[in-house]
């Protein structure tokens, strides 16, 4: 019988745990949960400056090592990786690779996402929302996968391999409100920077992604652990973490100390008060 929650969130890449939810996983790791991590691939496609790859074979060892640091810091009880390979941003020739996550069929995935989800007993199980955040395919391939595992994870017949059964209680997506989105805009254009053209590589559209809007049911306030997010991001220094806050990010940093989420499971009917605790 177990005596603590447990939480299984199931992402995509290295430093999505930190740059995106890694407030919730810190806070709930703090209150006492096992907090448990599925990262899908070590992120072999992301940039990298050459300094960073001093002592490293190749860029996956390099991200591994970063998210094995920021897990650390969060309070993470188990990190598992599915060992497949990053897929890149939308079009680029990396989503054809044979190993890429985009690339696999959403049951092969579900099934071993359910064999996970049957030996964790997660009370909660959180992933990206339907357009992945902003749209990449790797975000929104686990995404499809997690929803499908979710929905087999108590069906015997269902990967009868992967062990006995069980059904967590609650499916949350973790998103962007809207209004988030649209100060960021605003304040992107305020600045002079062309939110069309947001991120590292200037190819996330947020113009575009500001017009997409996903139900909120879940504000969980992170304030108090905001330090050990910001700390477990500066571990992913080869993908920007770390680097000091100024204007636009210091700003909204300030002003959105939350991570919001929408409940797939249970479904939610008509307006219902903003729940501020996953596990209540």
């Amino acid at each position: 019988m177990k005596n603590k929650p447990v939480i299984l969130s199931v992402l995509a890449h290295p430093d999505d745990e930190s740059f995106g939810m890694g407030g919730t996983l810190a806070l709930y790791a703090e209150r006492g949960a096992d907090v448990h991590l599925i990262c899908a691939t070590r992120g072999e496609v992301g940039e990298m400056d050459e300094k960073y790859m001093q002592g490293f074979k190749s860029v996956a060892d390099r991200r591994e090592s970063e998210l094995r640091c920021a897990a650390g810091i969060l309070g993470l009880e188990g990190v598992y990786f599915l060992d497949y390979r990053d897929s890149g941003m939308p079009d680029s020739a990396d989503n054809e690779h044979p190993r890429a996550l985009f690339a696999q069929p959403v049951e092969k995935v579900a099934k071993e996402v359910v064999a996970y989800i049957r030996k964790l007993k997660p009370d909660i199980v959180l992933t990206f929302d339907p357009i992945g955040g902003y749209r990449h395919p790797d975000h929104i391939a686990i995404h499809e996968a997690t929803v499908l595992a979710f929905e087999h994870a108590d069906d015997a017949a269902y990967a009868p391999d992967a062990g006995a059964p069980f059904q967590p209680r609650k499916l949350y997506f973790h998103t962007f409100s809207k209004g988030f989105l649209k100060v960021t805009v605003a304040l992107l254009r305020l600045f002079g920077k062309d939110p069309s053209k947001f991120g590292k590589n200037g190819d996330i559209d947020l113009a575009s992604l500001a017009k997409v809007s996903f139900p909120i049911h879940a504000r969980i306030a992170i304030r108090s652990v905001i330090e050990k997010k910001r700390a477990a991001s500066a571990c992913h220094a080869s993908q920007g973490g770390g680097q000091h806050q100024t204007g636009i990010r210091a700003l909204l940093s300030r002003l959105f100390e939350s991570d919001v989420f929408m409940q797939a499971y249970p479904s939610v009917e008509g307006r219902q008060r903003l729940q501020r605790d996953l596990l209540d």
